[in-house]
């Protein structure tokens, strides 16, 4: 974050450079690594790759792991589109039939049958080792349930459903967690996933009696509701100190007070208007609670967090309201935030002091 050691580490760069020789082959089928992979709502699933060998170009069929497509777009560090990435090149790319790992390694197949193919058979592979993981866990103790057990002497075991935005988050929040591992605790990965909190997820987690953690995901009203009548504990996260903070201390027996976060609305955008001076305005259907002004508010796209702020102004009509329930109609204007669509989810809440016995 201070920009320590940058210089230290291009000259080191440079060295090596001169010394190895460094080359690659820029002709023939390209070939690389999944750098970073999400779902996005407008593109479908986006990879970030890095190529080191070959050319890759718009239309070549390719394989990522359990992911295959035809390339629809490539799309460069500068947010421009290309033709084509050759070797050094990280590109952006459209057209997968699904959200590739990070790590994967991707590939040009000699045509789409053939990275169908592929891609079909890693993914039964994938589903048979999936389901014997799943067969070994066993129902284990919820996280605030964990310093009884040990002082019973017991060793707990504290199961996880962990859903992330992206997987490179996904992996650090995996491999954080498995660094917090003693002898009194075990941690099972009962599913980790990219992408919104889903009713599934609650589902999961109520089967295996596991703790739901979300990093910059939210779940949406029905799962919100269903984790409330089958008692799965959700924990959201939005910096991976503060989530391992909370896991270690649970394991430890020492949660202090926090503070609880309330939903007290949630408004669907169904219009946008544009008003000068002012800015985009959203014009709003209030689905459950009261949107109230001045309260803190997120902003949801598909389950993943993109904004948070608070309300800006608040209109019924022509009237300024203080206000607005649930089964009503009202324009909301957000304080530094102008990127808006129809489907968003604008989600008020408020922070509730708890304390933990």
């Amino acid at each position: 974050m201070q920009n320590l050691g940058v210089d230290d580490l291009l000259d080191q760069l440079n060295v090596v450079a001169e010394l190895e020789n460094l080359t690659a082959n820029p002709t023939g089928r390209a070939k690389g690594i999944v750098l970073e992979a999400n779902l996005d709502i407008g593109r479908g699933p986006v990879a970030t790759v890095l190529v080191d060998k070959g050319q890759l170009k718009v239309g070549d069929p390719v394989v990522a792991g359990a992911a295959w497509g035809k390339v629809r777009a490539l799309i460069n560090d500068r947010g421009e589109q290309v033709k084509e990435a050759g070797p050094s090149s990280p590109v952006q790319v459209l057209g997968l039939s699904a959200v590739p790992q990070a790590g994967d390694e991707f590939r040009v197949a000699p045509d789409e049958k053939t990275a169908r193919t592929v891609a079909e058979a890693r993914e039964q592979r994938f589903r048979v080792l999936n389901q014997r993981g799943d067969a070994r866990v066993q129902r284990g103790v919820k996280l605030e349930d964990i310093f009884t057990q040990i002082q019973a002497g017991e060793v707990a075991t504290l199961n996880l459903v962990i859903k992330a935005d992206v997987h490179g988050s996904l992996e650090a929040v995996s491999e954080s967690l498995r660094k917090l591992e003693r002898d009194e605790v075990k941690l099972a990965f009962v599913h980790r996933g990219v992408g919104g909190v889903t009713e599934n997820d609650i589902t999961l987690a109520a089967a295996t009696n596991a703790t739901l953690i979300g990093f910059n995901v939210r779940p949406d009203r029905k799962a919100r509701d269903l984790a409330e009548s089958e008692g799965v504990e959700i924990r959201t996260y939005e910096v991976i100190y503060k989530l391992l903070e909370d896991i270690e201390r649970a394991m430890l027996g020492l949660l202090a007070p926090e503070f609880e976060e309330v939903v007290t609305g949630e408004a669907e955008v169904r219009e946008i208007f544009r008003v000068p001076k002012i800015g985009a305005i959203a014009g709003c259907f209030i689905r459950t609670g009261v949107i109230t002004r001045g309260t803190k508010v997120r902003f949801l796209r598909d389950g993943t967090i993109i904004w948070k702020g608070s309300i800006n102004s608040l209109r019924r009509f022509k009237d300024d309201v203080k206000e607005v329930r649930e089964g009503f109609e009202c324009g909301i204007g957000l304080s530094d935030f102008q990127d808006l669509k129809q489907g968003d989810l604008i989600e008020t809440f408020e922070e509730r002091q708890i304390e933990r016995v």
